[in-house]
């Protein structure tokens, strides 16, 4: 068993070993994943949220003990969209690296009095960049705050709406369905199943639709999105015409009333205490 360090910004997790696989998922960079295989100029690997893929190994960094170090270090979490890390504390400093939202670097001291923020690059480089772009890591949920966290994972799946939709992908750059709830859920400390369906062995369980609040997940087949309540959901979706992060109904008589997945919802899940559905 082995551990590597992301150092691409994005780093894809292909279903096969090879060039324009189909895109499973995206590692972001400053995440540590487990190395299963290696094969050729591929690493299967496994995340810290447990999906499995291939990636290129030119994304990872893979010396002895690089893993055990970064993990080491104390972290910050990027949440715009998208930032870069620059060579000094000045708009004008050459970019260093790049990274989506749910990026992992250090911060290094504390910030100036312009708050910037001086951060440790997976290489080592010295870098800067906003201090009001980063966050302390979300702790492990452990069950309680339920309204808040209602609320906190709408707001962040409402934060990617316009981003293009992208299957296997999961930053504001592009994003499927699956990828929208499980990083609204993972960026407050939440580890759903990745793809769209109520997996054994992570916290979802189905319920009502008549129980369903704010925060609550939609599935039909082959789609998930997230409820926020009176009817209304946002998701991602390749639908001809509405392709993105889009907002959408479940009333009738709505202008964005999506009739074909009223008509096929599947499923409602929830992480939290309630009655569960039959199956």
């Amino acid at each position: 068993m082995s551990f590597a360090v992301v150092t691409a910004d994005i780093a894809p997790l292909y279903q096969n070993p090879e060039l324009l696989s189909e895109l499973a998922d995206e590692a972001l960079y400053g995440m540590v994943v487990e190395v299963l295989e290696a094969r050729g100029d591929y690493r299967r690997v496994r995340t810290h949220y447990r999906y499995e893929g291939w990636m290129p190994a030119a994304c990872l960094r893979e010396e002895a003990d690089a893993a055990a170090r970064w993990e080491a270090l104390p972290k910050l979490v990027v949440q715009k969209p998208y930032i870069d890390v620059l060579d000094r504390p000045k708009v004008q400093g050459g970019c260093l690296q790049s990274m989506p939202r749910g990026a992992v670097i250090c911060p290094e001291g504390v910030p100036d009095e312009s708050r910037w923020q001086a951060v440790r690059l997976t290489d080592g480089r010295l870098g800067y960049t906003k201090e009001t772009y980063l966050a302390p890591p979300a702790p492990a949920w452990t069950g309680g705050g339920e309204e808040t966290l209602r609320r906190a994972v709408c707001e962040t799946a409402l934060s990617y709406l316009g981003a293009q939709y992208r299957w296997g992908g999961k930053t504001p750059l592009g994003i499927d369905c699956s990828g929208l709830v499980s990083m609204a859920y993972l960026l407050h400390g939440v580890v759903i199943y990745r793809d769209a369906k109520i997996k054994p062995g992570f916290p979802l369980k189905k319920i009502c639709f008549e129980q369903a609040k704010p925060g609550d997940l939609l599935f039909f087949p082959g789609h998930v999105a997230m409820y926020l309540g009176d009817g209304r959901f946002v998701h991602a979706t390749g639908h001809t015409g509405t392709e993105g992060v889009i907002l959408s109904s479940l009333n009738e008589g709505a202008p964005d009333y999506r009739p074909d997945l009223k008509q096929t919802m599947t499923a409602v899940g929830s992480i939290f205490e309630g009655e569960e559905a039959d199956e």
